[in-house]
């Protein structure tokens, strides 16, 4: 079996290792370290939850324990996606380097400009970086990327599904040519492997796990549900709800609304949880984080990045209230449980509209995913029966006047037929129960009495220009 001290590591660099509590790296890191060390460029594919980063981070604390940083002049480049990514690769130069006296800068959004400045002022013997903010520095002039020796791209299939693509390749035509290119990925797709064609030279191919694989400690299981919001949140609850062995989850949405919407709800019905999505400031992303790591909120509702890479070793389930319209996201995100070995689960409420997606999750992991209750076709079936009936009844509401006013006298006034099923209307709501108000209390001015009276066409017809008529149309046509 192979050890740290097999892979040409230094004497410092392995007593933080060890001190750490790890004695046996993991395949990816068995792998790229080695040539990482002798300045080898490396395409690392991996799924997530494999020590990645210690991958990189470790061979580049070697290699930095000879020369210095300059003044606005990094010794090397780390590109993460995402703020939480950056922060947390910073924590693993942090815990790896104890015994080194290296500078580490992080170049995120939502952090004043001029703290990092100071920061590349001292000089930075690693740069870590999100694309844009590392963009912005540059263009101000208080960044040179000339010095850089290392440059390393983590997270590529994440950063082409964000559209950073084409400030990386800004950014690579800042730095030297002959830099080492340290590659990472989750997943090859043709894009991504069109880019580290481009990025990297004779690289060597690290790749311990088939592209795209699931990990086999996590359970999967599909959810039927019907289509409608409150019916996936009910649906949610009662699996939560079932959950005994629930100790903290996270649960993804597609979209940043869905995260505040169902963040709302779940605290409607008294769940401890909090939402993590790319809106928000660093400073609560940050504290989000750090109560969900400590168990202070068990429940996190996220968008997709929090998906990737996030090193939360611990996290019991993992729930789908949205399929993935992108296949390679289901992988990141059950990746956030089941890590290191342990038992996981992983839920994923589908709706018959979602059959499509489900289809491609399951050709991407090459492997069917079991039905909790049986697939959505009978929930599909219930909303087929269920949609005539709102149709019918709008149509009786609008035949019931026509067959009155055949069977009342001709001499009897209009408004008077009319009046009738616009009065039943009203009556129909005469409260909201909800929120203890009755329609009687609304203000005489209030928006949706003026709509309905839009509608209404027993009222005087208004006179257009009154009995004065504009000369202008009185004017004959030409011929």
């Amino acid at each position: 079996m192979t050890s740290f001290s097999d892979l040409g590591l230094s004497p410092k660099v392995l007593s933080a290792v060890t001190e750490a509590g790890y004695s046996e790296p993991t395949p990816i890191q068995s792998g790229a370290i080695p040539h990482a060390l002798t300045r080898r460029d490396v395409c690392g594919i991996a799924q997530t939850g494999t020590g990645k980063t210690a991958s990189f981070v470790l061979p580049m604390l070697t290699l930095l324990e000879r020369g210095r940083a300059r003044a606005r002049m990094p010794r090397t480049l780390i590109l993460e996606p995402t703020r939480e990514l950056a922060a947390q690769v910073a924590e693993n130069f942090e815990k790896y380097g104890k015994n080194h006296k290296l500078n580490v800068a992080l170049l995120i959004g939502g952090v004043s400009f001029d703290e990092q400045d100071r920061k590349i002022e001292r000089g930075a013997d690693v740069l870590i970086a999100t694309p844009g903010r590392l963009l912005d520095h540059t263009e101000r002039g208080k960044l040179l990327m000339t010095g850089v020796e290392i440059f390393v791209i983590d997270e590529a299939d994440r950063m082409l599904d964000m559209g950073f693509i084409p400030d990386i390749e800004r950014i690579a035509k800042l730095i030297p040519f002959t830099r080492q290119t340290l590659f990472f990925s989750a997943t090859m797709p043709p894009e991504i492997q069109k880019l580290a064609d481009r990025f990297l030279q004779n690289p060597a191919r690290v790749e311990v796990a088939p592209p795209s694989s699931t990990a086999a400690t996590v359970e999967q299981k599909l959810v039927a549900s019907k289509a409608k919001d409150y019916e996936k949140r009910e649906t949610l609850r009662a699996i939560i709800d079932r959950q005994d062995d629930l100790k903290n989850a996270i649960i993804f949405c597609n979209r940043k609304k869905s995260v505040a919407d169902l963040l709302r709800s779940l605290q409607r019905h008294e769940y401890a949880c909090g939402a993590l999505h790319g809106d928000m400031d660093q400073h609560s992303r940050t504290t989000i984080l750090q109560n969900f790591r400590d168990g202070k909120l068990p429940l996190l509702v996220a968008s997709d990045v929090a998906a990737r890479g996030l090193d939360i070793p611990d996290v019991s389930h993992v729930f789908n209230y949205d399929v993935p319209i992108h296949a390679e996201d289901y992988v990141h995100r059950i990746g956030r449980t089941g890590r290191a070995g342990r038992k996981g689960k992983a839920f994923t409420i589908a709706t018959a509209k979602d059959a499509k997606f489900v289809d491609a999750i399951e050709k991407l992991i090459d492997r069917k995913i079991d039905w909790e209750d049986g697939p959505p076709s009978a929930h599909a079936a219930d909303e087929a029966d269920e949609k005539p009936a709102p149709r019918a009844r709008r149509s009786a509401r609008k035949q019931a006047p026509a067959a009155e006013s055949k069977s009342e006298p001709k001499a009897e006034p209009k408004s008077e037929s009319k009046a009738a099923p616009q009065q039943d209307y009203r009556a129909a709501k005469p409260a909201n129960a909800a929120n203890g108000k009755s329609a009687g209390s609304r203000p005489a001015n209030d928006d949706r009495k003026r709509s309905r009276r839009r509608d209404r066409d027993d009222e005087p017809t208004p006179v257009g220009f009154g009995d004065d008529i504009p000369a202008f149309m009185l004017i004959g046509a030409k011929n």
